[in-house]
């Protein structure tokens, strides 16, 4: 197979070969990688309930109970009490009639989409949603549509010019993965109201961080009860693994009949829904909301002093803070110095991102230690200075 080959010379030879770091121990602040202790800057871990004690002792209550693994697709036979007490909390959680498991966000996006439209429907995406997002909408043969990222206004002109006899479907991430900015939800709302058509937000990174209850960017943005499909991830804020999709009970039964992602999949194990239920409710506590404070906290010292070492951080509101560097090349000798000076961060280069715009995507986590993080972004100027990029 020799193209197999040709294509990783090419990836080594364009910058954009991709290797796997080990990690070692749990998700926390400090992390071992390759064999050294290193500050952990690119976790998605970001309220720092991977290790916290309540998950791995409710994981380990129901690995006792109900065994390693669920056996099923749910419509089979692995459905179990653990699957609907979750959903049931989800759906409280985020104020909804309903809620829906899937094994990931990935396989979430992949089902809700190409379920809810088909061909002669359109889709109406913002440019940087997540590649989940964009094969989705590929998967599901609807026409396709990418608006300008963020912009309502040219979204209004595609909906005006594309308007048909088919179902219209909105889709936004909440946070931008990449960006770490928001949609402009309460705008999007108003026009999908306008236009008749649904508005699906993927709030993967919002879940658990932001708002005043954690409940996500749709919470933050004052919009409940006006985005007909939320999607949100377990294994970010929350620490634990999965997904959901968070609506009106018509749609979550429609999609536990029609979404193939989740029809044909064996199911969460045990250990993992006994953790996600653990992190909804302490997310819900005082301890969360002390916990989102700390992020909050973390994330305005970290931004403030890259921005002030003239870094350009794309406008980044959230605990994910990009620093733009530009080529593939220069990004990564970036991350592989930084690592050097102890400090884990990882170069993002294209397909993720558009050519010319590679970055180092740090994002912060509440159990940081405010000193550490201060002295991380004095690593990353050194380094930039050094590099010409500031």
């Amino acid at each position: 197979m020799t193209f197999i080959q040709q294509e990783l010379d090419s990836l080594r030879h364009r910058g954009l070969y991709r290797s796997m770091r080990l990690v070692e121990g749990a998700q926390k602040g400090r992390v071992v990688v390759d064999g050294r202790e290193v500050l952990l800057l690119c976790s998605n871990n970001y309220l720092g309930l991977a290790d916290h004690p309540r998950l791995k002792e409710a994981a380990i209550r129901a690995v006792e109970t109900w065994g390693v693994g669920s056996g099923a697709a749910r419509l089979v036979s692995g459905n179990m009490s653990l699957h609907r007490q979750l959903e049931e909390r989800l759906a409280e959680f985020k104020g909804t009639e309903a809620a829906i498991l899937f094994n990931n966000g990935y396989s979430a996006n992949l089902g809700i989409i190409s379920a809810l439209v088909g061909r002669g429907d359109t889709i109406y995406s913002d440019r940087l949603n997540h590649a989940s997002i964009v094969d989705g909408a590929l998967l599901s043969r609807a026409k396709f549509l990418r608006y300008p990222h963020n912009d309502v206004d040219g979204l209004r002109r595609l909906i005006e010019t594309n308007r048909g006899s088919g179902r219209q479907l909105i889709v936004t991430d909440g946070v931008f993965s990449m960006d770490g900015d928001m949609a402009r939800l309460r705008e999007l709302a108003d026009l999908k109201e306008e236009s008749d058509a649904l508005l699906m937000v993927d709030d993967a990174h919002g879940t658990a961080v932001l708002g005043e209850h954690g409940r996500g960017s749709v919470e933050l943005s004052g919009v409940p009860g006006r985005v007909d499909i939320q999607m949100g991830t377990l294994g970010k804020g929350l620490g634990s693994f999965g997904a959901y999709v968070a609506g009106s009970l018509e749609l979550i039964e429609y999609l536990r009949n029609r979404a193939r992602s989740f029809v044909f999949s064996t199911s969460l194990p045990p250990a993992v829904l006994a953790a996600s239920l653990a992190a909804i409710e302490l997310v819900s506590s005082p301890e969360g909301a002390e916990l989102r404070q700390r992020l909050a906290a973390n994330t305005a010292l970290f931004s403030r002093a890259l921005t002030g070492s003239g870094f350009d951080t794309l406008g980044s509101t959230t605990q994910i803070v990009p620093v733009l560097v530009g080529g593939a090349e220069q990004v990564m000798e970036f991350s592989r110095r930084l690592l050097e000076e102890g400090v884990f961060v990882q170069g993002i280069r294209p397909p993720t991102v558009p050519v010319g715009s590679c970055r180092l995507r740090c994002t912060v986590m509440a159990t940081h230690d405010p000193d550490e993080l201060a002295d991380a972004a004095a690593r990353i100027a050194a380094i930039g200075r050094d590099m010409g990029i500031i």
